[in-house]
């Protein structure tokens, strides 16, 4: 490892996860002025940022096998070239399905970025490092998504949405570049086996959980495509583990979750996401349709929030190396917790600062959460596992997030259409954004109870401890 020069991988490979997830939600606040451009329907345009989560559910899985197959500098220079022809497209699609298009190839790149990252980090540093550059990882995680919305606000307030793309572009080109002359080879190479049907099974698995989930959002729960393709989808998922399990050298080790911490690691850290999605998905809502704030007002909101977890990710990492993970998750999940109950009572009154602390509180939390309980599961891991473990712990999280965010929209809507005409709810479309924050309050819950039956690695301190008992004794 002496030849790798750490900085400029990490700085590298941050910067193109970096752009990479901050398209989940760059579009959400262009979709208005696309909608007015190119005439099409809310539910087609909503696509743009549905289509880019589904193709990057898909691709996670599949990036397991890529990282083992093709050396570090072969995977994230094509990986992000795919990413910059499919921002290009999209900066000068003449129409819709050109736009949809260039969504689909950007997020074919950008589904390999991150459990790349996480892998290379977790190789090239040794283990009592890890939490300082995982910490930067948990940066990206939570400050990318969170300031999506603000630049997509102030951007198509003022220009163009295809500005959106002409800004990702360079960075991406700058990226390649320097990456085509600094960037070193970390993971090593296997000569493993290329299994097609595993692939399309965790296609349609992932794939048709995720769209038959948005289908529910745009056609209802009992609607025939709904069930259909939720039926594909949890079939194929069920093949494609069993499928797995009985292979050699599978695409994706569901071993892993043998290791104790890691099914619970997976669980608290995926819905601690799908409340962060969900919740920047709700908030805009509310602000922009219910309470007549311009778009760049309602990114504007959730900007303390990003800052705080920007700050804090490295901060939390330089602990998270001192002393462990255990006594930071548990305080993280106390303040998302409670501080998602505030949201339950959202009225007309509500005030913008209002917003903008409890968002804040909240993601202060967030960050107390997502880094160490990725970090300690995955120290647990074999290092041939690693790779895995960071596939998996992104595609649940990612198909949390998808497949939660549509979820709650859906209780949003339903519990408008539900209570409209009732005498005690003066407001029935802000009663629904109570109603779906009571439910992220309620998962926020069951991750507090879930973290009871974790058992962490001693910590460093600990660690020291007990090695200088044993040598006493």
């Amino acid at each position: 490892m002496n030849q790798i020069h750490r900085p400029t991988v990490v700085a590298l490979l941050l910067a193109g996860s970096f752009i990479s997830i901050l398209n989940q939600t760059l579009m959400i606040t262009a979709i208005p002025p696309i909608i007015n451009e190119m005439g099409v329907t809310p539910n087609s345009a909503q696509w743009l940022t549905t289509v880019f989560m589904l193709v990057n559910g898909i691709m996670i899985p599949v990036s397991a096998f890529l990282i083992e197959r093709f050396t570090t500098r072969q995977l994230f220079l094509t990986a992000m070239s795919v990413f910059a022809v499919g921002t290009l497209i999209g900066g000068l699609a003449p129409n819709f399905e050109f736009l949809i298009m260039s969504r689909v190839i950007q997020s074919i790149g950008a589904g390999v970025m991150l459990p790349l990252m996480t892998t290379v980090f977790l190789l090239i540093f040794p283990i009592n490092k890890r939490g300082s550059v995982m910490g930067l990882i948990g940066l990206v995680i939570s400050f990318a998504p969170a300031i999506g919305p603000v630049i997509s606000g102030w951007v198509t307030e003022h220009y163009s949405w295809r500005v959106l793309f002409y800004i990702i572009l360079p960075i991406a080109i700058i990226d390649i570049i320097i990456a085509f002359f600094a960037l070193r080879n970390v993971t090593e190479v296997k000569k493993t086996k290329f299994d097609v049907f595993s692939v399309i099974l965790s296609s349609f698995g992932f794939g048709g959980i995720l769209y038959g989930v948005t289908n529910a959002g745009n056609f209802g729960w009992a609607a025939p495509i709904t069930l259909v393709t939720l039926a594909i989808g949890i079939l194929s998922l069920i093949l494609f583990i069993l499928r797995q399990l009985k292979l050699k050298y599978p695409m994706l080790e569901f071993r892993v979750f043998k290791y104790a911490i890691f099914p619970f690691s997976v669980f608290i850290g995926s819905i601690t996401f799908m409340g962060l999605i969900g919740s920047e998905t709700l908030i805009p809502l509310y602000m922009q349709n219910m309470r007549d704030f311009t778009a760049f007002e309602a990114g504007l909101s959730m900007l303390p929030g990003a800052l705080i977890t920007g700050i804090m990710g490295p901060i939390i990492g330089r602990i998270f190396d001192r002393v462990g993970g255990k006594w930071i998750v548990l305080p993280g999940l106390i303040i998302v917790t409670l501080a998602t109950v505030p949201f339950m009572f959202l009225h007309v009154e509500t005030t913008f600062t209002f917003v903008i602390v409890m968002y804040a509180v909240r993601m202060f939390g967030f960050a107390l959460i997502m880094m160490p309980i990725q970090t300690a599961a995955l120290n647990q891991l074999p290092r041939e596992l690693i790779p895995h473990g960071a596939a998996l712990d992104g595609t649940m999280r990612m198909v949390a997030a998808s497949v939660g965010t549509a979820i709650l929209v859906t209780i949003m809507t339903s519990a408008a259409t539900m209570t409209e005409g009732s005498e005690n709810i003066v407001r029935p479309d802000i009663f629904g954004v109570n109603v779906a924050f009571g439910v992220i309050a309620v998962l926020s819950l069951c991750t507090l109870i879930a973290y009871f039956f974790i058992k962490f690695d001693p910590s460093p301190v600990e660690q020291a401890k007990m090695d200088r008992e044993n040598n006493v004794s």
